[in-house]
């Protein structure tokens, strides 16, 4: 993969990475947006496109298999074909940017977004913009020749690419790779590769928190762990844990906004960003209020303090979307770039993270965001990961439903775990979680983002045990399924207009 990416730049080709959780006509869609006109995969994967309209600019007969029984057959003895293809130029010079036109400028990626709340789109990305987001990270990380870089990410997204392997790049570094990420095998990896530098999206640190802690865990090469989204607890429990330096920013594919934890970064809070950005009410485009807290740090004024994450320099980044002008339109509005997520900010210029712009809740006439409620559950000594969404209210407005992700062998105490909320002095009541979905696994993108509209649709209407509480300050019981059908029988009322 990463040498077919290297030919393609060299080359001023365009690399589009392909989802391996995609399947089908999904699958076949982020081929045919894109115009692909070759397609590189393997035995593995190839069947997942088979029988699929990949569009008019890519025919079957530029779908290369490089391993196999469906590559090209090749007589006993004489090697694959894909390894006679390629053994072909094997003493071939390398391209001469002249003759390509290769600049700065070229396009050189085009980037899916997560999808986490529709469909994704492919982010543009210059050759010039990677080289430059491969040298800041080389350079703020001191990343040199003797560095080991882990790449365990998805290389089809931008984390991977711009956090991993642009940085291994610049910095002349040894690159270690794994097909997929192993929370278990993380520890063993960074011994056996002598791991100097790891980075992630997502929740890698709670995955690998979880595993049993081990006397000797700092004893390890790990020196700089640097990634996105993960919680502040876990941030320096596994510093401590490892005995390594671990910084988690805010950033995004499209590189419209940025913001950076520094050491007094307070907890719970991203950072600071650039000048210029600000948080936004999307609706009147005045900034919205400074953040005010009571004494046990819980947000006082989230109706008006919450708001739309905006760059005033208008992304700078940001190269936009690919055949994709309305979501170019509603990036960039009024000369600014609205990044789509929620957040709030301190009198001391500290932002904080409060959610996509989907993952607004109302319950009892209050809004309130997401994220600080996860942030909340997830120090439960038990809970792995929390994913809270809005499920409908019987009467009006919405609910608070958690699924929450337990260590191995932990069982969910509904005494206990109602204990626990009334001890979160920073927990409003109405943000307390009515329905609690105990979940073996949750719905995840490759980059193990909560996929939240599935959650949200599934509702209480699913495999896993849901547990909730029919009264605000009630005791959790089991819901049962004419519980649910009752829950079911009241929102349809609800919709048609038969309640309130």
């Amino acid at each position: 993969y990463v040498f077919w990416m290297g030919a393609a730049q060299l080359a001023g080709a365009v690399i589009v990475g392909g989802n391996p959780t995609h399947r089908g006509d999904e699958l076949a869609r982020d081929l045919s947006h894109t115009e692909c006109q070759l397609l590189v995969t393997d035995a593995e994967h190839a069947p997942l496109v088979a029988g699929h309209d990949l569009g008019a600019a890519l025919p079957p007969d530029r779908v290369l298999v490089i391993d196999g029984p469906d590559g090209p057959a090749t007589a006993p003895g004489t090697g694959s074909a894909y390894a006679q293809l390629v053994g072909r130029f094997a003493d071939a010079p390398l391209p001469d940017p002249a003759a390509t036109g290769v600049t700065d400028a070229t396009l050189g990626y085009l980037l899916f977004t997560s999808g986490t709340s529709g469909a994704p789109k492919a982010c543009l990305c210059s050759q010039g913009r990677m080289a430059r987001i491969g040298t800041t990270v080389a350079h703020l990380f001191e990343l040199g020749p003797d560095d080991v870089c882990y790449l365990a990410m998805p290389l089809f997204h931008s984390n991977a690419l711009m956090a991993g392997w642009a940085p291994a790049l610049a910095a002349g570094a040894t690159a270690a790779l794994r097909r997929r990420f192993s929370a278990s095998q993380f520890l063993p990896d960074v011994r056996r590769f002598g791991v100097t530098y790891f980075n992630y999206v997502g929740k890698p640190l709670s995955y690998v928190l979880a595993t049993p802690e081990q006397p000797d865990d700092a004893d390890n090469p790990l020196r700089r762990v640097f990634g996105n989204e993960a919680a502040a607890d876990d941030v320096g429990r596994f510093a401590t844990r490892f005995g390594c330096r671990v910084q988690d920013a805010y950033g995004s594919t499209e590189g419209g906004a940025s913001v950076t934890r520094t050491p007094d970064t307070p907890r719970g809070a991203l950072g600071r960003a650039l000048p210029g950005t600000i948080v936004c009410d999307p609706e009147t485009g005045e900034e919205c209020p400074r953040a005010t807290f009571d004494a046990n740090g819980r947000l006082l004024n989230p109706e008006v303090a919450i708001g739309e994450l905006v760059s005033q320099t208008g992304g700078a980044g940001f190269e936009g979307y690919w055949h994709n002008a309305e979501a170019n339109a509603a990036r960039l509005r009024n000369g600014w770039y609205w990044t789509g997520d929620l957040a709030y900010r301190d009198d001391d210029d500290f932002f904080y993270f409060a959610g996509r712009d989907v993952d607004w809740l109302r319950v009892d006439g209050e809004n309130f965001a997401a994220a600080p409620v996860e942030a909340i559950l997830q120090r439960h000594p038990d809970v792995v990961l929390a994913s809270v969404y809005a499920v409908p209210d019987t009467v009006v407005g919405d609910q608070v439903m958690a699924a929450l992700l337990l260590r191995p062998g932990a069982a969910f105490d509904p005494h206990a775990f109602s204990a626990f909320l009334l001890e979160q002095s920073d927990l409003g009541t109405k943000a307390a979680p009515r329905y609690l979905r105990i979940a073996d696994e949750l719905p995840q993108t490759a980059t193990t983002k909560v996929l939240k509209r599935v959650l949200r649709n599934e509702r209480w209407r699913c495999a896993d045990p849901v547990w909730w509480r029919p009264e605000k300050d009630g005791a959790y019981r089991l819901l049962t399924s004419a519980d649910a059908e009752a829950l079911d029988q009241a929102i349809e009322d609800r919709h048609a207009g038969r309640v309130g």
